[in-house]
């Protein structure tokens, strides 16, 4: 049987070392060398996505790669993508660090320098731990199989500027089309997702900061199921526990998430921390929402670059969201834009609070109307990013799914899809008041 092997070496000397040495093992087949974490993700998960078979069975993990650190990679591959064996290639053979790469999931350990008998032993055993666990897969139907669910995060360019409205509405419209939602408050200080849904809860995100291991019995007795069918992962209570949560929580929570989840929606608020910044780099869609005034486009400027610097997300790869739109305001789109450097969604928000405010201040959001502009904007939105499913009842309208002569909205019925635009490109009925806050 040939063995697939996809090697994750950063350095070029390194890389070249390994794939020599592959290149050497019996029925071995190494793909070329991924230079960092995120371009590995990226190769199992577009794989994973065309088929199981597709997806190699060892990955190697150099200690030096990034910029997500190896043991936190080793943990992602093993939780998105459990048939794939992980090897760790590094210079550091003590005990402790062999317990830590077993507890993160790697199947082996190689190493430095390398030698080939050691490393054709260790990927021989983790390709046959892999074939059984295919094995395993292939014969059961209730055991995740696939790259995992899309991640989407949605953050605001300063405080108040429309981020958890958005959020809740953009899962909203995710559970409406048929799938399954995850909304998880990453405000952890200040969440406040809680009151906008009106929820009593006792468990966080906190509660699951310190488990190593997250079993879907655990994930689930610490999400709180709402009547509308959004699974909710809440901020704690009490926002000086937000430090418990790390950046390696955050990792683990939304690996084991997106196994469980179709959409997972993450509110990451308005201020940047260890664990909301590496929700963002997972985030396979990242939506920043500002609003068309000069305090909050520089602050989204601001956030981007900080972004960028720190190599979490490029500009590029970052959707902003336009609240609070008004056709007559002096900041347009194109603008914000050009300032950012990142992809305006043609779904602005119109600004027109009056129709939230009874929603918000009874904490009953998921029961605007849906007439609601507001509603309708945030819901083309999601249209716009994908998150909403198509049926056989169903036709594709920009993008996005429009359901007719169905129950499955009920007085939702239309409201999933870009929003009308005027002749002048601004939202469709814009207020005379404020937008989402």
């Amino acid at each position: 049987m040939t063995t697939r092997i996809l090697p994750a070496v950063g350095d070029i000397d390194a890389a070249r070392s390994v794939t020599t040495l592959l290149s050497q093992l019996p029925d071995a087949e190494p793909a070329t060398p991924v230079g960092d974490s995120t371009q590995l993700i990226d190769t199992l998960a577009r794989l994973a996505g065309e088929a199981l078979d597709e997806l190699p069975e060892v990955v190697l993990v150099h200690e030096r790669i990034g910029p997500v650190p190896a043991l936190e990679l080793i943990r992602e591959v093993s939780l998105r993508f459990p048939s794939v064996g992980v090897v760790l290639i590094t210079a550091d053979a003590s005990p402790n660090l062999f317990a830590n790469a077993m507890d993160s999931g790697a199947r082996g350990l190689v190493t430095l320098p390398l030698s080939y008998e050691e490393l054709a032993n260790r990927v021989q055993a983790a390709a046959q731990w892999s074939a059984g666990v295919r094995r395993h897969l292939t014969s059961g139907n209730d055991v995740f199989t696939g790259p995992g669910g899309t991640v989407v995060t949605v953050t605001g360019a300063k405080g108040g500027v429309g981020t958890t409205v958005t959020a809740i509405q953009l899962a909203l419209a995710a559970q409406a089309s048929g799938n399954t939602v995850a909304l998880v408050d990453m405000d952890l200080q200040t969440g406040d997702i809680a009151s906008f849904l009106d929820v009593q809860f006792r468990r966080s995100l906190v509660d699951l900061a310190l488990i190593t291991d997250i079993s879907p019995r655990v994930l689930s007795d610490a999400v709180f199921s709402h009547p509308t069918g959004l699974a909710l992962l809440l901020a704690p209570g009490e926002g000086e526990r937000g430090e418990e949560v790390s950046d390696r929580s955050a990792r683990q929570i939304v690996s084991a998430l997106r196994t469980r989840y179709e959409i997972v929606v993450i509110d990451c608020g308005g201020q940047m921390n260890g664990a909301n910044a590496a929700a963002v780099e997972m985030a396979d869609v990242a939506v920043l929402v500002t609003t068309p005034d000069v305090v909050a486009v520089r602050g989204a400027k601001r956030v981007v670059r900080m972004w960028e610097r720190l190599q979490i997300r490029k500009a590029e790869e970052t959707i902003t969201l336009v609240n609070r739109f008004t056709r007559n305001t002096e900041i347009q789109p194109p603008l914000i834009q050009k300032i950012t450097g990142t992809r305006v969604a043609s779904a602005a928000v119109p600004a027109n609070f009056k129709e939230l405010q009874a929603s918000i201040d009874s904490g009953r959001l998921h029961e605007l109307d849906a007439k609601s502009t507001v509603k309708q904007a945030l819901w083309g939105l999601a249209g716009e990013l994908g998150i909403v499913k198509e049926s056989a009842t169903g036709k594709k309208s920009g993008g996005a799914l429009v359901r007719r002569n169905s129950g499955a909205f009920k007085n939702d019925r239309g409201s999933i899809g870009r929003p009308r635009r005027r002749r002048d490109g601004s939202g469709r009925g814009p207020g005379d008041s404020e937008g989402t806050r």
